[in-house]
């Protein structure tokens, strides 16, 4: 007997997507548009054929986009069996591909990270950079902050925030940061810390690309030769705050990740050593005396 239940490709697609963060829905929709364009055939007839093929279609993208893209396909598949809709989970028998880890160029040197904040002149704008690199705070937190989330402390202040996979963290808000963002009030409760000029589906929040198109003007304004995004401010907290001595779990805890080895991704991205450095192959004192 089959007790495989039947809907539409649309239907189970919704159903997946249920209370996800509103960026993650509109980048999932988009990468499972162009997977069922390409296969063009329900879910529930997709062969592992028609996955690989779909797959070498990808070869134009550099490998972190094509992981990105199969791994969000993977996870509509995992969801389509559990759910009953889907007799077989052909995509478990891909790959994902090997990336290389490029996090250590994604972290900014701490006079980059200066020169960005103090040649901002606008108020909100400053408060931001400060708030992204000082709570090393994701994208979607900082734009979703309310002042209800903020309170003020006898040295600096603390924020609730909602984080990834619906998780609440309460952070320590460092007196120099606090004091950039307290001076933006005028108006508190569930209005926006950070508000936009135009109203937009959540109210007066600022949108990622906002956010991102801020940090962009920064950097280029600070001379900084590289693509800079948000996050890089997010990688350069952790880097630059073990680099001064913070414990590895408090650093996680901090930025909410779920699991230590991902905070440990830090340690190794800017190691303080090296085994090669303790090898007299060549002593380049005595070359180069006259």
């Amino acid at each position: 007997m089959d007790n495989s239940i039947i809907i539409s490709n649309e239907e189970l697609v919704e159903l997946w997507l249920y209370s996800r963060p509103e960026n993650t829905i509109a980048s999932y929709k988009l990468h499972v548009k162009r997977f069922l364009g390409s296969v063009d055939k329900p879910l529930t007839e997709v062969t592992l054929l028609d996955l690989q093929y779909w797959q070498l279609s990808l070869s134009g993208m550099n490998k972190s986009s094509q992981k990105t893209a199969l791994a969000i396909i993977k996870s509509l598949f995992s969801f389509g069996y559990e759910l009953g809709v889907l007799k077989l989970n052909i995509a478990k028998l891909t790959k994902l591909p090997q990336v290389k880890e490029g996090l250590a160029q994604k972290i900014l040197s701490t006079a980059e990270v200066r020169l960005m904040i103090e040649l901002e002149i606008n108020p909100r704008n400053r408060a931001i950079l400060l708030m992204l690199y000082g709570c090393g705070l994701r994208v979607s937190e900082l734009c979703s902050l309310t002042w209800n989330d903020l309170k003020s402390r006898e040295n600096g202040g603390q924020m609730t925030v909602f984080g990834k996979g619906g998780k609440t963290r309460v952070i320590l808000i460092p007196p120099y940061v606090w004091e950039a963002v307290i001076i933006l009030k005028n108006i508190g409760g569930d209005s926006p810390v950070f508000r936009s000029r135009q109203i937009g589906k959540n109210g007066y929040h600022l949108t990622r690309k906002q956010v991102e198109n801020i940090v962009s003007t920064a950097s280029d304004r600070a001379g900084i030769e590289r693509k800079v995004s948000p996050h890089w401010l997010r990688h350069s907290h952790a880097s630059h705050s073990l680099d001064s001595g913070a414990p590895l779990s408090l650093v996680q805890q901090t930025l909410g990740h779920s699991s230590i080895s991902t905070t440990e991704k830090y340690l190794h991205a800017k190691p303080d050593d090296s085994s090669g450095m303790y090898i007299k192959f060549f002593d380049y004192s005595a070359t180069n005396q006259c």
